[in-house]
Formats: C-alpha cells, structure tokens, sequence
C-alpha cells in the first residue's frame, strides 16, 4: 500500500503542534528551527530558560536536547511511513559551558547506519532502539551542551500473535 508523503512545512507543523499539546513542553517555548532528513535543530528564548546566574538553565538544556532527539526519530520514523510511540530510554549529559544567549538544541542519529537495524528489529520485534546525539551549541559555533540518548520505538501496529520471521 503506498505511503501518502506530507510535505516537510505540514510535517514540521504537526511536530511543533505535538510539542504544543504537552504542557510542560509548551512553557519552554520552543519551535522547530529546522530538519534536512538527518538533524533536527530546535530553538527557544533564554528569558524563558534564565538561571539564577543570568545563564540558561541546565535543565532546559537537557530538555531541549531530549526533545530534539524524540522530534527526530518521529520525523523519521514517519519518513518510512512508521506509526509508532518514541521513549527516551536513558541519556548522558555533560555541561561544557554557560549559555547566555537563546537556546538552540540539534540532534543526528549517533550512527546514521543503525538506522536500516532499528527497522529491521521494529518489523521482526515491534520495538526497536536508536542512540541519538544532540548538542545546544553557544553562538561562537562552540558546545554549551551535549547528550547522547537511547530512544525506543514501539510499533502501535504489530501484531504480537504473528511468529516472528528470520
């Protein structure tokens, strides 16, 4: 059955509208700054994110981080016509710098070659995981912040009765 493709504007207003639809997420203000296929950047003002030292606020980094890296798997998930629920399994942050300017947070697939494996496993399994990487980056070009991340991906379509293949 083909796969009907919606156009990236249509694709990247639905993921800020699922962004919106989740209150915590929605009080950090942020808005999808841009996706290529392989990176998805989001962005958010500092005045919304400012620590007690003027800077932006470690959690929001983390946050913006984790969000980029769900944004991505969903938007790539749905490049393959893919139905399914994204979790973050588990990440690891290191803090490099203060940021104090407006926050912009971007996330690849730590092996963009895992990806065929991840699709592989979903459609034997239903579940399958994916590391990401992701960095909010200080507007010299150096790293505020960086994470890698698992997600997991549940296929809200696979049928548990049918006998695995391979």
């Amino acid at each position: 059955m083909p796969v009907d493709i919606v156009p990236a504007t249509q694709r990247i207003q639905a993921l800020q509208a699922l962004y919106a639809a989740m209150p915590p997420v929605a009080a950090l203000q942020l808005r999808v700054d841009g996706f290529d296929g392989d990176a998805l950047s989001l962005v958010a003002p500092l005045a919304a994110h400012v620590n007690d030292k003027g800077c932006a606020f470690g959690g929001s980094l983390a946050s913006l981080m984790t969000l980029a890296g769900w944004g991505l798997v969903t938007l790539r998930l749905q490049d393959e016509g893919i139905v399914a629920d994204v979790y973050v399994a588990d990440t690891q942050l290191h803090y490099r710098a203060p940021l104090f300017a407006d926050l912009q947070a971007t996330a690849r697939l730590a092996d963009p070659a895992a990806w065929a494996g991840l699709l592989a496993r979903l459609r034997e399994r239903g579940r399958a995981s994916i590391g990401v990487a992701a960095c909010v980056t200080l507007p010299d070009g150096g790293i505020a912040a960086e994470c890698g991340a698992r997600f997991v991906v549940v296929d809200t379509g696979y049928d548990r009765a049918r006998p695995a293949t391979g």
